[in-house]
């Protein structure tokens, strides 16, 4: 028997708002097509959430900050050409990152098929010419060209530590999401990782970016 759902209540205008506020605070000028396709991307997943527990964030409200506003603060700190999303989990920060940036290239790769599957679908519906998902763990892929950047909303770093040295560029850097960061426990790798305090619009409690060069 299909399990039933209630629908969620997704008001486009609001969530339009929120964004385009979101996005100014930033300081980022969304154009007409990424505003559409970010919301496009955050109505897929917010329908796909109900049935496969995509992401523990239901309210659509909430994702505008928790997923759009989180994964494109990212989008000053990406360096060259060819992005590796590690543990994309349901295409974050991957797809919104894409969405802003079409002249990269991105690999969303993530060892669930169920989450895997919904990226394949968003990026067809999305129309992401610029973005391969694959599934596969972090210590079997094995891919054709290096990457310029990893980035991971979700890995911890004892597993993404040992992958950047055989996946990113001698010129590479490794970007990771955290909440709180004690700085002082990176201290010995100064010289490579700098910690950057990030300011989320709508978002409370503390979100740092891990900056390692490989």
């Amino acid at each position: 028997m299909t399990k039933k759902t209630n629908p969620i209540a997704f008001d486009t205008a609001q969530l339009g708002e929120r964004l385009t506020q979101g996005a100014a605070q930033m300081g980022l000028a969304l154009t007409a097509e990424q505003h559409a396709g970010l919301l496009q991307f955050l109505a897929l997943l917010a329908r796909w959430n109900q049935v496969y527990n995509l992401t523990a964030v239901r309210d659509p409200l909430d994702m505008v900050a928790r997923h759009l506003l989180d994964s494109v603060a990212l989008l000053p700190y990406l360096d060259g050409e060819r992005i590796l999303d590690l543990g994309t989990g349901a295409g974050l920060p991957g797809i919104p990152l894409a969405l802003l940036a079409p002249e990269r290239e991105f690999v969303l790769l993530d060892s669930n098929g169920k989450k895997i599957r919904f990226v394949r679908q968003a990026v067809l519906e999305l129309g992401l010419r610029n973005v391969a998902p694959v599934q596969a763990r972090i210590d079997r892929y094995q891919p054709e060209r290096l990457f310029t950047t990893l980035v991971s909303r979700a890995v911890a770093e004892t597993d993404i530590l040992p992958a950047q040295e055989r996946l990113l560029v001698p010129t590479g850097r490794m970007l990771l999401m955290k909440g709180r960061c004690n700085e002082s426990s990176w201290s010995a790798m100064a010289d490579r990782v700098r910690v950057h305090p990030l300011q989320i619009p709508f978002l409370d409690g503390a979100r740092h970016l891990l900056e390692m060069r490989k």
